[in-house]
């Protein structure tokens, strides 16, 4: 199965362009769902269709799906979820609050994902495209396998069979005293099932044959900036990403006077998107005279973003960007084939890295493990710039 996630600050038009990929997808005969997981569900709205949890047909080939991130969270955590609320209440807390605090920060965002994973694993679809916002908190919790699998392993399990054996020892005393039960064996089961399926969702995110993040950005400096920090925090976690497309951008035709110096700073900004994006291709869509609602609007965007090309390729297999740690040290590894060394300079400023090619200037939005060191050296290998990060010396 290919898996594309559409990625981007929330308003740049990634629910169209996942639905006009999906189109695409589907006239070329795959078989295709395209999932809504973003919490702001627009989906729906794209395809002006009504949309639930499970996939809806849209037309041949196609199917469309609005996740219920409740719905998600409790066939995955909810006895989790009802146990954690059973222990607040017991400690004073209504029901309500109760209920809101035992839902952990990024639980609803990882479930999304998780969502994802169970249709890759059933095999029903060729092409699955993600209409996704994955934030830092999600994506952190990509690296719980490497974190927590010693803990989970080692301890974890051993520590969940001593319990299932004291339990019905220990409940008869421990309820009266506490006001809550101990966890029963449904509770115990679910962190170790939870911690299997990030695991195996990490292999699938991380197989940059199978899976493409597509950055959607307008030519604006907010956005570019958000665009540029969730591309390093994909490579933070070795999530590929293979095109950016740049949206919404005024057609030459405009010759208002009213959108003059909006279309000078877009010209600005359409550069800078080519320069700090660079190698990764990058599409441009032009900003429509009418909104991207219904099949006919969808459709025209389809053929300006693909023409007589297949959605569902790999438009770029390297790693542009990697984030790989050295002790307790990082290196950033930037892919610049055919540059010299000596052509690069380079520049640090809060959390962006300046760096100048000759002429040519790109800026880069640190993840935060990097964002607090300061570079140290860096050489040239293979193609790709490796520049050290490490601690500063403590005066």
């Amino acid at each position: 199965m290919r898996v594309i996630l559409m990625t981007g600050k929330g308003g740049v038009g990634k629910t169209s362009v996942a639905a006009a990929t999906g189109l695409r997808c589907a006239e070329l005969g795959h078989k295709t769902l395209v999932l809504s997981t973003d919490p702001a569900h627009s989906l729906a709205d794209s395809f002006d269709l009504e949309m639930g949890h499970e996939p809806r047909k849209v037309k041949e080939n196609l199917w469309g799906a609005e996740l219920d991130a409740l719905m998600e969270l409790e066939g995955n955590w909810g006895a989790v979820k009802r146990y954690i609320t059973e222990v607040l209440q017991a400690r004073g807390l209504d029901g309500v609050q109760a209920e809101e605090l035992a839902i952990l920060p990024g639980m609803d965002e990882i479930f999304g994902l998780v969502r994802m994973k169970r249709h890759y694993d059933d095999g029903e679809y060729d092409v699955l495209i993600i209409d996704s916002a994955p934030t830092g908190t999600a994506l952190r919790l990509l690296s719980l396998p490497e974190v927590g699998g010693w803990y989970m392993r080692k301890f974890y399990k051993p520590f969940q069979g001593m319990s299932a054996a004291l339990r019905p020892l220990v409940e008869p005393i421990f309820r009266p005293i506490a006001g809550f039960s101990l966890p029963n064996n449904e509770v115990m089961d679910a962190p170790y099932e939870f911690y299997e399926q990030i695991e195996a969702l990490e292999k699938v995110l991380t197989d940059n044959t199978k899976t493409s993040v597509r950055l959607i950005t307008n030519p604006e400096k907010m956005v570019i900036k958000e665009s540029l920090r969730a591309h390093a925090y994909l490579s933070l976690y070795n999530v590929s990403t293979d095109l950016v497309v740049a949206n919404r951008i005024i057609p030459e035709s405009v010759t208002d006077p009213f959108f003059q110096r909006w279309k000078e700073n877009q010209e600005i900004y359409r550069q800078e998107i080519h320069e700090n994006f660079k190698p990764l291709p990058v599409k441009e869509v032009p900003l429509y005279s009418e909104e991207m609602c219904g099949l006919a609007a969808l459709e025209r965007l389809k053929e300006t973003l693909y023409k007589d090309e297949d959605p569902a390729q790999v438009y770029y297999k390297e790693n542009t960007l990697k984030v790989v740690q050295e002790g307790a040290n990082y290196s950033l590894q930037l892919y610049l084939p055919g540059i010299p060394k000596e052509q690069i300079q380079l520049n640090k400023t809060g959390d962006e890295l300046n760096i100048r090619i000759g002429n040519h200037r790109r800026n880069l939005v640190l993840p935060q493990a990097l964002a607090a060191l300061q570079p140290s050296g860096a050489k040239m290998e293979e193609d790709y710039l490796k520049i050290k990060f490490a601690q500063l010396a403590k005066v």
